[in-house]
């Protein structure tokens, strides 16, 4: 029987794992993909998005309408206007002028990396360690009883039977 249980395990992982290549595959793929063209008002939209607003609690600079939300979005707008910078250049620049309390999102790269591996490590981690508990319990779970264990329920069945007369005597 260990033999047919091998044989249809060997027949599930080649599909998880190519699940999970499929998964990941997509998800790359949606994570670099580029929109196309923008305009530079959407430029602008997107950015000002990406920063926090350094009076507000809670407020990003495209939502905030105080005084230094709308000079770091003008600051944005002359920066997408008259400079080739990329995104991410542009927000480094606003963070270098205004300070660091304006950065909504950490950066992908160095130290502050760790905010978006850890997550997903851990992730990894506890989705293992519940494959290998859940494997576990199953095979614990799956044994088949021999005659020693169906005589001990007929002797336990027995002896409950008897119990159960004695106690409806009292």
């Amino acid at each position: 029987m260990s033999g047919a249980r091998a044989l249809q395990h060997a027949k599930r992982w080649p599909g998880w794992v190519l699940l999970v290549l499929v998964v990941a595959g997509l998800l790359a793929y949606g994570s670099t993909k580029d929109v196309g063209a923008r305009t530079p008002e959407e430029r602008v939209e997107e950015i000002s998005k990406q920063l926090a607003c350094p009076i507000c609690d809670g407020e990003t600079v495209y939502e905030s309408r105080n005084t230094a939300s709308i000079s770091i979005r003008a600051e944005i707008r002359a920066q997408v206007t008259t400079t080739d910078a990329g995104d991410d250049e542009i927000i480094a620049y606003i963070v270098q002028q205004f300070g660091a309390q304006t950065q909504l999102l950490p950066r992908a790269s160095g130290f502050e990396s760790l905010v978006w591996v850890i997550p997903s490590v851990a992730l990894v981690c506890a989705a293992v360690g519940l494959w290998f508990a859940f494997r576990r319990w199953r095979t614990a779970v799956d044994t088949v009883p021999d005659e020693q264990d169906r005589a001990l329920v007929a002797a336990a069945l027995a002896a409950g039977d008897g119990a159960g007369e004695a106690g409806d005597d009292t």
